[in-house]
């Protein structure tokens, strides 16, 4: 299993805390990702949103280019896995400072791509929003400019939403191919472009039959479209560590009692109306980000233990987690949680 953490460039995860001790600062993420270098984390993905959606549109959050860029100067090991909507970019541009980026890096960059939800952002910020499946649509094309100006030189293209004659884009990314593509998507139209265009596999979070399922139907697309199996298949998770039963009820209770009306309830509505999601959504499940309480991981180190070789078992090799307060939650996860799992892996082979 690897372990990647979402960086908290919007001050934290929760919709009803109000303060989670996670300044929305550079220097707050820059001590946290050059830590989890140090507690054994594999990667970070770092949220590109205009407005905050967790804490209300009027509170800060930090831009996630500029702060990949940084991030990238300032480690050595992590996996930077940054998102990228195309509504908000030219993906000539945006393949130029990806590309800058990955070199700042070390060839350690990842794009995770989001088709886009929120509507009101997107007017807020001159963002193109269309109907679901022509976001899809623009997608496509966006990736393929991308995966040409990245191994081809000079580039041509001509589509529906992009043209792009005779482009050179220099220095290529450091591995001799593009940089890899993340994606998470549910409906019939993502899963499919997830499946022809990119890499890896993203999902949020869910029970151990949901995520089997999901994983299971990309294989089978994959399969279908003749590519090569998907690198990664990653789920995104919040992880409630505490030493009893009792401390980890009293704690679940504590954060799930968003309420409508609430500041961090302004993008629930474009959140499950927008996007076309293979479950119903429970205002519970929207109070910490990313339906991150669902897959259960939550209790006692040996408890959340299992469960992670349960998922790993189903076909999830890359869980990508929040925790509140980070710093805090992130250094426990890393010494009582990580090395038990592999000790029960390997009690579970028989090796002492």
């Amino acid at each position: 299993m690897r372990y990647g953490f979402w960086l908290p460039i919007f001050g934290g995860w929760l919709r009803n805390v109000e303060n989670e001790t996670m300044p929305v600062s550079f220097e707050y993420v820059k001590e946290l990702a050059q830590n989890a270098e140090q507690w054994g984390y594999d990667l970070t993905l770092i949220a590109e949103l205009n407005l905050n959606d967790i804490k209300g549109i009027d509170a800060p959050s930090l831009d996630a280019w500029s702060t990949a860029a940084a991030i990238a100067a300032v480690t050595n090991k992590l996996e930077i896995l940054t998102a990228i909507r195309p509504g908000f970019h030219n993906p000539a541009l945006l393949a130029k400072t990806a590309t800058n980026i990955d070199h700042i890096s070390g060839g350690r960059l990842s794009l995770n791509v989001v088709s886009a939800w929120w509507e009101e952002e997107a007017r807020q910020y001159g963002g193109i929003f269309t109907a679901h499946d022509e976001r899809y649509a623009r997608t496509e094309e966006f990736i393929s400019v991308l995966k040409g100006l990245w191994t081809e030189t000079p580039y041509s293209f001509k589509g529906n939403f992009y043209d792009y004659e005779n482009t050179y884009l220099e220095p290529k990314p450091v591995r001799n191919k593009h940089i890899s593509l993340y994606a998470g998507g549910e409906s019939e139209t993502g899963k499919q472009t997830i499946a022809n265009t990119c890499d890896s596999y993203v999902m949020h979070g869910g029970t151990i039959e949901e995520i089997a399922e999901k994983i299971a139907d990309m294989k089978h697309r994959r399969q279908n479209l003749e590519k090569e199996p998907l690198k990664n298949f990653g789920m995104a998770a919040y992880i409630i560590c505490r030493d009893t039963e009792k401390e980890v009820q009293e704690e679940l209770a504590r954060i799930t009692n968003v309420t409508e009306g609430s500041a961090g309830y302004a993008g629930y509505k474009d959140f499950v109306s927008k996007s076309h999601l293979n479950v119903d959504i429970q205002l519970q499940d929207y109070s910490v980000s990313n339906r991150g309480l669902r897959p259960n991981l939550i209790g006692t180190p040996e408890q959340i233990a299992k469960k992670i070789i349960e998922f790993e078992e189903a076909g999830v090799d890359l869980l990508i987690l929040q925790f509140s307060p980070q710093h805090t939650e992130m250094k426990r996860f890393s010494e009582q949680v990580m090395p038990l799992v592999e000790q029960l892996k390997l009690n579970k082979q028989g090796v002492n």
